[in-house]
């Protein structure tokens, strides 16, 4: 099977922050996990500054703010409980500092770059997976994230995704299909769940769910690099509390 990144990228040497264990595990699974990447007082001012963006102080008139279909179906509800996703903070001078953050730069290098590159954020999102109605709305279904994308080449793309609390099962963890970045790109649309699907939540059509999957579990500052191509999703929050991640490809 082929190597991705073709003669570009190598994969039998160390990097500068990996080793080539490493790197070859990324580039035969299509995800990588690295503990305590991001340090707690990252994770701290980043949860201060979205607490600030529920509350509308100094949001970017670029930013992308969602919430979940069965909060809003809901009644009324304010402030950090009403948000489950923000997108778009590339001109949040405090949120863009985890893109910049040299722990989560330095590995994408290793993975996808070489001593020319130029790295640019392309997709910020912050997550607040809220706890489940019990209509399973806090799913996303197995999807790949570069049907969302319109650049290639998709090798040369890498999502870092840091959980900013415990990430567990229980509240709804990343599950991963190991190996299927070496795919193809397949086709998307809306699930058919009878509790209703969020704004663009797309899946795979006619996933096969009895593919081997991993999930992956995390502590506060655990990262997870992966391609766009690797097949992934996650599970319900079953919890009471919210789960939180912040990303960028």
């Amino acid at each position: 099977m082929y190597s991705i990144g073709g003669d570009v990228l190598e994969w039998d040497s160390d990097g500068t922050v990996l080793s080539k264990e490493q790197k070859i595990f990324y580039e035969k699974n299509g995800y990588l996990i690295i503990r305590n990447c991001v340090p707690t007082y990252e994770l701290d001012r980043y949860k201060r500054r979205f607490k600030e963006i529920c509350q509308g102080k100094n949001v970017p008139s670029n930013m992308t703010i969602m919430k979940d279909i069965s909060i809003a179906k809901s009644e009324y509800v304010s402030g950090e409980r009403a948000v489950t996703k923000i997108q778009d903070f590339q001109d949040d001078p405090v949120l863009f500092d985890y893109c910049r953050y040299r722990g989560v730069v330095d590995v994408v290098l290793d993975l996808i770059g070489t001593n020319k590159s130029n790295l640019l954020a392309m997709h910020t999102m912050l997550i607040n997976k809220p706890p489940d109605s019990g209509k399973l709305t806090s799913r996303h279904p197995m999807h790949q994230d570069l049907h969302y994308f319109p650049f290639r080449p998709a090798d040369f793309i890498c999502c870092a995704w840091t959980a900013m609390e415990l990430v567990n099962r229980a509240n709804g963890c990343l599950v991963v299909v190991p190996g299927t970045h070496k795919g193809t790109l397949l086709p998307h649309e809306y699930p058919k769940w009878e509790g209703g699907v969020n704004k663009a939540y797309h899946g795979i059509q006619n996933y096969d769910p009895s593919m081997p999957r991993l999930y992956v579990e995390m502590n506060a500052g655990d990262t997870v690099f992966f391609h766009p191509v690797l097949i992934h999703g996650s599970g319900a929050n079953r919890t009471e509390g919210f789960r939180k991640a912040i990303s960028c490809h």
